[in-house]
């Protein structure tokens, strides 16, 4: 039956699958019902159990001489005798049996003691009592090596197999102080020596609800119940890896993407279901770690359920966004919140009985959100029908587990199995999005790079002509920038040269016009002649001052150029000495060259980077202004030398007269344009304008030296040209 059940769910689920993946969803209802029923079918699948047990126990005594156990195992359902806070040993039984004759009361199994009636009261789910069971075996079986297989017991149990004291979990007593807790399912081997097995198990619980054997016992074969422990263990394990496993994947890949939520909660969901499976059906993590903490293992279990519903919620709202509402999410919330703080602050005896209670709120979450999985299927959301089918299943499989925990069911821990087809659902929605968003992210690469090869070769096309375009600018800003720093200069240098005129010549010109007023009037005839003397000598003065004023401003606003060039300095000064000997001589003067030391340093000549034209002018300036101030039979000498100055190697042309000497004062004032120094009586026919030496100045300056005067005010004045050495004759 079974098969065929599964073989019909496989047909569903590939009809629903085949319509879903239509192009279009004209008939949308038909395959949201068809969901629900392919989820209840799914549900009844997973529920389903063998038949009911053909043999129970009657009275205490269970007759099994009709079934060969090595075979086929039994679960040992039925009455079993029940002696309400006792703790009996088997002996005791015996002894009392004999004298009291037999007056037991009986009790179903599996059950809980919560709530039987007893002398008209009922039961709370706390206290002790002694089960006693008599199973009568076929002769094939009192030969067999038998085996009997435990669940776990609330909450601590003594096993007795005829008389003998077989197993013992956790600490029995008859109150809570002289109690242990502790839950561990059992595999115990028996060799019978007769024809019957007597049971005999003393049970107490003082920490939950429900106390008792609430969970089948089967006697079978050891072989056939050793291989199904292995393999309900073999499948508890597998269910909790996959969760595991399942679970920390998408934790990871929210941890590498986090702008999308759903991998964390349905993560978060996955792994906590993980971890509670290690706590039902074979409890494997109490076999790993036998002295775990009960209390503790209650409370991990009972608080996964309750936030179970809030992150699958949490999930949904990320697979579906918009739909979940306000005050669902804060009614949600806030009794998560209220739920979790109860679990972890009063003791298992104070909220196991409320299981029911975090059930139904669980069972709530799945109810609306498969309501708004209906809602969506009908809105043709990707992935809503799918969701909705194992949805369905894990409903059911959930409700049936919080039925069993409460005594309501006998189909236990089904809820790891549907979650797990649930997970596995959900994993491969998750990854459906992650595919398709990779397809999509491929698709649109493609047309990027695509855009961007077009945009690559565009912006190369257009680089060179930006580049054309920007050269061409480029030049015709350079041309733009030297036309307006030459107009600059030209407008500095007209403003200048005006200022100079203005300023300069209005002395002579004014006493040249005063010379031409006196011969108009006929002042004084007889010295008409001397007056067009001066109006000439004053005109040619003027037109030399003009040169000067004119060369001067163009230097000072540097448009003058020069054109450097790697002068020896000794030939240099030879033929300037040469050059203006006679004209010096002319003038009543000595003229010496003094080369002195310099001249012997053959391997270490001074070589100086100049415009040897306009050195010349400045240095004859410096003559000029020598000769002017010298009377007749003075001297003028040029010298040269040789030193260090700021750790630079300087060449340094002093030209000395020995004239009337310039005042210490003035010393600073003498480079300055129009400056004057004229001592009465001094007439060597050489008249100045005051701008030499500041012409002198600037010439110099522009070639990176200095120029200074030395004098005492009474017997001649030094004037010192420094100039940069940059190499000598020697070292080329």
């Amino acid at each position: 039956m079974n098969n065929l059940l599964i073989a019909l769910l496989w047909i569903g689920v590939g009809f629903i699958v085949r319509g879903i993946l239509r192009v279009g969803f004209s008939k949308v209802w038909f395959y949201i019902v068809a969901a629900i029923v392919v989820g209840l079918v799914a549900g009844y699948v997973v529920l389903s159990e063998p038949d009911s047990p053909k043999f129970q126990s009657e009275e205490g005594i269970l007759d099994l001489t009709q079934v060969q156990l090595r075979t086929n195992p039994q679960k040992l359902t039925g009455v079993w005798a029940f002696y309400w806070q006792e703790l009996l040993s088997p002996e005791n039984i015996r002894v009392r049996s004999a004298r009291e004759g037999n007056q037991d009361h009986w009790i179903n199994i599996p059950s809980s003691w919560s709530g039987y009636r007893l002398e008209g009261e009922k039961l709370g789910g706390t206290g002790y009592a002694t089960y006693r069971l008599v199973i009568q075996l076929s002769e094939q079986d009192q030969q067999e090596r038998l085996a009997l297989r435990l669940p776990s017991i609330f909450h601590a149990y003594k096993l007795w197999v005829n008389g003998e004291l077989l197993a013992q979990v956790g600490t029995v007593g008859q109150d809570k102080n002289s109690m242990t807790s502790h839950l561990a399912p059992k595999l115990l081997f028996v060799q019978p020596e007769s024809d019957t097995l007597e049971l005999v198990m003393q049970v107490s619980n003082f920490q939950h609800n429900r106390g008792g054997i609430t969970k089948y016992i089967e006697l079978g074969g050891s072989d056939v119940l050793t291989t199904k422990t292995n393999l309900n263990l073999a499948r508890d394990m597998f269910i909790t890896a996959s969760l595991l496993v399942i679970g920390l994947y998408h934790l990871l890949l929210f941890i590498l993407r986090r702008k999308d939520r759903a991998p964390l909660y349905f993560g978060l969901f996955t792994v906590l279901l993980g971890v509670r499976s290690l706590l039902n059906g074979e409890l494997v993590l109490t076999q790993w770690l036998p002295r775990f903490p009960w209390e503790l293992q209650f409370k991990i279990e009972y608080l996964i359920l309750c936030v179970s519903g809030y992150i699958i919620r949490m999930y949904f709202d990320c697979i579906f966004p918009n739909y979940v509402s306000r005050w669902f999410r804060f009614v949600t919330g806030i009794a998560t919140g209220a739920f979790c703080i109860f679990v972890l602050v009063t003791p298992a005896l104070v909220y196991t009985p409320f299981l029911l209670v975090i059930g139904v709120m669980v069972v709530l979450h799945m109810v609306y959100l498969m309501v708004g999985l209906v809602r969506m299927a009908v809105l043709r959301m990707e992935g809503a029908l799918i969701f909705l089918l194992v949805s369905v299943v894990t409903l059911i499989t959930v409700v049936n587990d919080f039925l069993y925990y409460n005594g309501w069911s006998l189909i236990g821990n089904t809820s790891p199995f549907g979650l797990l087809i649930f997970t596995i659902a959900q994993m491969i929605l998750l990854s459906s999005r992650f595919t398709r968003t990779a397809s999509n992210e491929e698709r649109i690469s493609r047309e990027l790079q695509y855009a961007n090869d077009k945009l690559i070769e565009m912006n190369m096309n257009l680089e060179r002509t930006v580049e054309e375009r920007t050269q061409a600018l480029s030049t015709a800003h350079n041309d733009l920038r030297t036309s307006y720093d030459r107009l600059v200069h030209s407008e500095q240098g007209r403003k200048k040269l005006l200022a100079y005129i203005t300023h300069d010549l209005r002395m002579p010109l004014s006493s040249m016009l005063g010379y031409v007023e006196a011969i108009q009037d006929m002042v004084k005839p007889e010295r008409n002649e001397q007056y067009l003397k001066y109006i000439r000598e004053n005109t040619i003065r003027i037109n030399r001052m003009i040169e000067e004023l004119s060369f001067l401003s163009h230097l000072e606003t540097g448009q003058v150029s020069y054109r450097m060039e790697l002068v020896q300095i000794i030939p240099f000064l030879r033929h300037f000495f040469e050059h203006y000997e006679l004209v010096v001589r002319d003038a009543g003067l000595d003229f010496i060259l003094d080369l002195g030391d310099v001249e012997d340093q053959r391997s270490n000549l001074p070589v100086v980077e100049m415009d040897a034209k306009r050195v010349e002018q400045a240095l004859f300036n410096l003559v000029s202004n020598a000769m002017k101030f010298t009377s007749r039979g003075g001297l003028v000498r040029i010298a040269l030398a040789v030193d260090e100055v700021n750790h630079a190697r300087h060449a340094i042309v002093s030209i000395q007269d020995s004239g009337m000497g310039i005042p210490p004062d003035q010393l600073e004032q003498i480079f300055e344009r129009n400056y004057r120094y004229d001592r009465p009586g001094l007439g060597n026919g050489i008249d100045g304008s005051g701008l030499g030496l500041a012409i002198c100045r600037e010439i110099v300056l522009a070639h990176g030296g200095t120029v200074r005067a030395e004098s005492d005010g009474k017997m001649g004045a030094t004037f010192y040209v420094t100039l940069p050495c940059i190499g000598s004759e020697g070292r080329g």
